[in-house]
């Protein structure tokens, strides 16, 4: 995990940890690489107006990889 220069964890993501990612994703882990807070993105995925395609799951948000990659120029 990268570090900030407070020595503290980065909110981001790395572009190495971005293509380590399996096929689907959590919404927390999707919130960290896009940059938004926890209450954000399910405000925006609830309304169906997060940046990217969310599966639901039951009571799990899922956001696949590929479509997180797209969006953020990274995709294959």
């Amino acid at each position: 995990m990268r570090e900030n220069t407070a020595g503290g964890p980065a909110k981001g993501m790395s572009r190495e940890d971005l293509l380590a990612l399996p096929v689907a994703v959590d919404l927390e882990t999707s919130n960290r690489a896009l940059g938004l807070g926890r209450s954000k993105g399910y405000e925006l995925a609830k309304r169906g107006a997060y940046p990217c395609k969310v599966l639901r799951l039951g009571n799990a948000y899922r956001v696949v990889t590929a479509d997180l990659l797209d969006l953020l120029g990274l995709a294959a």
